[in-house]
């Protein structure tokens, strides 16, 4: 509960759903369990990379968008890495899809802190 985004509900269900973190290869495999990474078409070495897939768990999805919703709300609050990353995004494209994206990068935090049994500690930028 001590990452940006995400509360006690979000937590409990991170932790309900997820037995074994071990299971997923890595962070990025983990999103896509979520439904948080564009759908791959690629051929002969070149990456396309389409919509977002939402293939996944649909509730912990949507409690991780609401949670990044969150983070892009408050982000004049603070100054750590995760919400400068947010404003150079901001910049450039819509809000809807910089929540996605945060939605997908609080995830890889999420499975590292499971991997590692760690806690956050969000260094300010």
């Amino acid at each position: 509960m001590t990452v940006p985004g995400i509360g006690p509900i979000t937590a409990s269900a991170l932790a309900a759903s997820i037995q074994d973190i071990s299971a997923f290869s890595g962070p990025r495999e983990f999103a896509a369990f979520l439904g948080l990474t564009p759908r791959q078409s690629s051929s002969g070495g070149k990456e396309r990379l389409g919509r977002v897939s939402k293939m996944g768990n649909r509730y912990l999805r949507k409690l991780l968008v609401v949670g990044a919703h969150a983070v892009l709300f408050h982000r004049k609050r603070s100054n750590d890495a995760l919400r400068n990353w947010a404003d150079r995004l901001m910049e450039t494209k819509p809000f809807k899809l910089v929540a996605v994206a945060t939605a997908n990068k609080l995830a890889r935090i999420v499975f590292a802190l499971m991997r590692d049994a760690t806690h956050y500690a969000g260094t300010p930028a």
